[in-house]
């Protein structure tokens, strides 16, 4: 996330908040035994992150 500009800025059960430098924010569950639905993960990158597909792709890398 740090690539993306996004900060963690606190912890809340399993809910991870982040804070981007303009303001943006999005929460990200942190369930060690889950996985993060397609869905959910879409919605992260394609809203909260406004980050392509291929963008995404290079950070996780």
């Amino acid at each position: 996330m740090q690539h993306s500009r996004f900060e963690f800025k606190r912890q809340k059960g399993s809910h991870m908040f982040f804070e981007h430098v303009d303001g943006r924010t999005t929460v990200i569950p942190n369930h060690p035994t889950d996985h993060i639905d397609r869905g959910l993960l879409n919605k992260i990158v394609k809203h909260d992150l406004l980050l392509s597909r291929e963008e995404f792709l290079t950070y996780i890398k």
